[in-house]
């Protein structure tokens, strides 16, 4: 049993290592420009362009929740791809972004750092690639009430 075992180990370590293999990847993120320290950072990172920037409608996205104090986070084992981020300080803690009019009452940023004002950017805008560990994003949030 013990060499079965040893015997299918490593010949799965072997599939990994082929060069086929989708090689993982790390995405450390950075926050900039929060205007408090309450609450969670609410980070969506998809690869889905129809479904950009909400989450909800994309079951294949990666989903993260951050304290705000931190100002950090780190998507791990990623596939290697092009991915855009969305992300919600989602001050009050209740796991959704507050509005008012349609208007966000808490902050919201997105990777690469485009200029929007009304409505979300554009995917092209905000795709970026991740590849490997070395991969990082700086997000400048961004509150209009």
């Amino acid at each position: 049993m013990g060499k079965l075992f040893s015997t299918c180990a490593i010949g799965f370590m072997a599939l990994t290592m082929l060069p086929g293999a989708a090689p993982l990847s790390t995405v450390e993120i950075t926050v900039d420009h929060l205007r408090s320290a309450k609450g969670l950072l609410q980070l969506c990172l998809t690869a889905n362009e129809k479904s950009f920037p909400d989450c909800d409608k994309d079951k294949s996205a990666y989903r993260l929740t951050a304290r705000a104090k931190d100002g950090v986070a780190r998507f791990e084992n990623l596939p290697a791809g092009q991915y855009a981020l969305a992300i919600v300080h989602d001050e009050n803690g209740n796991n959704k972004l507050d509005t008012f009019a349609g208007i966000p009452k808490e902050g919201i940023g997105f990777s690469r750092n485009p200029s929007f004002s009304f409505g979300p950017p554009r995917f092209s805008q905000v795709v970026f690639v991740a590849q490997g560990s070395g991969t990082s994003q700086r997000v400048k949030i961004k509150y209009y009430l």
